[in-house]
């Protein structure tokens, strides 16, 4: 049973998981180094639990342990309880959905790992915004895809937001990142799978085409400003469009993995 401890000052220093939150370099930097992340409202507490993830404290109004009472019976991390204007001097945000959680990751599995039996898988190059992250995670667990490949650049799917914004999908979805990025889209064909690169190219064809037929695919998603660099657009196996209307060449890349997710599902 997690233990309940009631603090009245902001600065206590076992909060140090939880401060700053809006300072995103300085989240980065502080959860990569302490091998920690947070995770933020009750649903998806309580699925990071499930998921394995061993939690290394709690933070919450009272009011809110009721809920969570199943999750802090399960395990011997504190339970930090304060009201919830001192918990915004805390974060440095309003905590809109009442509960945070930080807990420990765990090691990355290996590209074999993340897909074995997988038939559909997302591949991301270089994305840097957690939001549209967390929403391709929530896409892609929604419509069927079986695991997530990141470039080694693209921003943490267990940062909060990325977290929040995805409802907790890296939890369910097998995801690591690709240790080569050269050489990244060869080898997943020779894995076997046609590799599908979502881009404005001129050889580029209708995803409804460019997906039809194909036993195990992977579709390459660019980043928000550049879209997929000329390496992983020239060494993908196909090119694809979404059809628009006249004078809208493309959708936001969140809004543009949905579209394509759901073709993709239905070939």
């Amino acid at each position: 049973m997690a233990s309940v401890i009631e603090v009245a000052d902001p600065a206590d220093p076992r909060l140090a998981d939880y401060r700053d939150l809006r300072d995103v370099e300085l989240r980065k930097h502080v959860e990569t180094e302490h091998g920690l992340f947070l995770a933020e409202g009750e649903k998806v507490i309580r699925r990071a639990v499930e998921a394995g993830f061993q939690p290394r404290s709690f933070l919450m109004p009272e009011r809110r342990m009721e809920a969570l009472a199943d999750v802090l019976a399960t395990t011997d991390a504190p339970c930090f309880v304060m009201p919830e204007r001192l918990a915004e001097e805390v974060t440095g945000f309003h905590v809109h959905r009442g509960a945070l959680a930080s807990l420990a990751r765990k090691p990355l599995p290996s590209v074999d790992e993340v897909l074995a039996g997988a038939r559909s898988v997302l591949v991301l190059e270089d994305l840097v915004d957690h939001t549209n992250v967390g929403a391709i995670f929530r896409s892609g667990a929604a419509l069927g895809f079986d695991a997530v490949l990141l470039a080694p650049r693209c921003a943490d799917p267990l940062y909060r937001r990325s977290i929040k914004v995805g409802m907790g999908a890296v939890f369910s979805t097998p995801w690591t990142r690709l240790p080569d990025w050269y050489d990244a889209l060869p080898a997943l064909s020779a894995r076997g799978f046609t590799t599908v690169a979502l881009t404005l190219a001129e050889d580029s064809t209708p995803i409804e085409e460019a997906v039809a037929g194909v036993e195990r695919v992977a579709l390459v998603l660019g980043s928000e400003g550049h879209g997929l660099s000329p390496r992983w657009e020239q060494s993908a196996d196909r090119r694809a469009i979404i059809p628009m209307r006249e004078g809208i060449d493309s959708l936001n890349v969140a809004a543009a993995t949905a579209v394509a997710c759901y073709i993709t599902s239905r070939r």
